[in-house]
């Protein structure tokens, strides 16, 4: 093996650990969200509001898409991924509402 494949192979490995750190972070971090927002939705239930909240909802996909050109992230990627999880959200809230 040359030192340019020996090389590439350590970067690629040490890309690889990055990537499997980050896979832990979002799937705690969503675990850690999805905590508060069955809370919301248990709140919701109690006092009979509604389980979708479109301004809001409007409001943090704006606030998403600004983020994501912050750090450089597809705007549109991001507007689905968070499009997906709120989805989930409603879903669960109405849940509680049954």
């Amino acid at each position: 093996m040359t030192d340019a494949v020996s090389r590439a192979a350590e970067l690629l490995k040490d890309h690889r650990e990055s990537i499997d750190r980050l896979d832990a972070i979002l799937v705690y971090t969503l675990g850690e969200r999805f905590k508060h927002t069955q809370a919301v939705g248990q709140l919701k239930a109690e006092h009979d509001l509604p389980p979708s909240d479109p301004s809001r909802e409007s409001a943090q996909i704006a606030r998403l898409e600004d983020l994501a050109s912050r750090a450089h992230l597809d705007p549109d990627f991001a507007k689905a991924f968070l499009n997906f999880i709120i989805q989930e959200v409603i879903r669960h809230h109405k849940k509680h509402q049954e």
